[in-house]
């Protein structure tokens, strides 16, 4: 249903339409994404008055916080006020059901967000993939994610990322398997790293390690697996990983910033984060 001032609650009747939005933005998210996103989360649409769908913004639960997700316009439509009103639609929804607003940023979107009480905690930086120019080896130490994987797994995930995201992780297993790694030197997970498919290359993510040699076993193992184009988001705390990729190809893209509303700092431990999900995704 249409409110009288054109927002609508998103669902899957929707979905051409918030494609339409990632297209036009440039962003990667295919029908798989929104789907997952829609199942995990709820969000609001601007609808005009010929059905086209103008503006989107979700609300992603996980715990005792909300990824904020998905805040775009159409090019043809934007700096009408469609964002902020849909994002404080969403702060409103999550200040009603006691979840602390977090999300991630480009430096268009910061801006805004910034206005409207978000701070900033850490960053991070797309890297693109086009061709690569070596394929590492596979290092040992790096396995097939397995089922009875899962227990360690989402206990060092939970640490990292501050909530239990299982539904998530376990869509994006099934999403690239060949990306669903873990490190196991005999003690148990120690790193893992999933993707998944996109509209515009796979995506690597999240990569959630103890330390940076087994972030780097997991990339190199899932570069010898997954073929270009691909992206990854990689924390900004890693300078020699950052160099080492882009000895194989990778290229800096866009900058993010994890930013939080109404809470001292982002939940979780974000030394163990090497490659965050995604922006959409947490």
């Amino acid at each position: 249903m249409v409110n009288t001032d054109g927002v609508c609650a998103l669902d899957a009747r929707h979905l051409a339409g918030c494609l339409e939005l990632s297209r036009s933005a440039h962003w990667n998210q295919n029908e798989a994404d929104w789907r997952l996103m829609l199942g995990i989360g709820h969000g609001w649409g601007v609808m005009l008055a010929d059905g086209t769908l103008a503006a989107s913004t979700l609300v992603l639960p996980y715990g005792s916080f909300a990824w904020v997700s998905m805040v775009l316009v159409l090019p043809s439509q934007r700096r009408k006020g469609h964002a902020t009103r849909l994002l404080r639609r969403a702060l409103e929804d999550l200040r009603r059901r006691g979840l602390t607003p977090i999300l991630d940023a480009t430096p268009a979107g910061r801006a805004v967000y910034v206005q409207e009480g978000f701070h900033d905690t850490w960053g991070f930086r797309r890297l693109q993939l086009r061709a690569l120019r070596a394929a590492p080896e596979r290092p040992a130490g790096v396995r097939a994610l397995r089922a009875d994987d899962w227990p360690g797994l989402l206990e060092l995930d939970g640490r990292a990322f501050g909530a239990s995201r299982e539904p998530l992780l376990r869509a994006l297993a099934a999403r690239l398997p060949e990306a669903a790694l873990v490190f196991d030197r005999g003690g148990g997970v120690e790193g893992y790293l999933l993707g998944r498919d996109g509209r515009e290359a796979s995506q690597l993510g999240p990569l959630v390690a103890r330390d940076s040699g087994a972030a780097r076993a997991l990339l190199a193992a899932a570069l010898a697996a997954v073929g270009p184009p691909l992206y990854l988001d990689l924390v900004d705390r890693e300078p020699g990983l950052t160099a080492w990729l882009e000895s194989l190809g990778f290229a800096f893209q866009r900058p993010f910033t994890r930013m939080v509303h109404g809470a001292a700092d982002a939940p979780g431990e974000a030394a163990l984060v090497f490659c965050p999900a995604g922006p959409e995704l947490g």
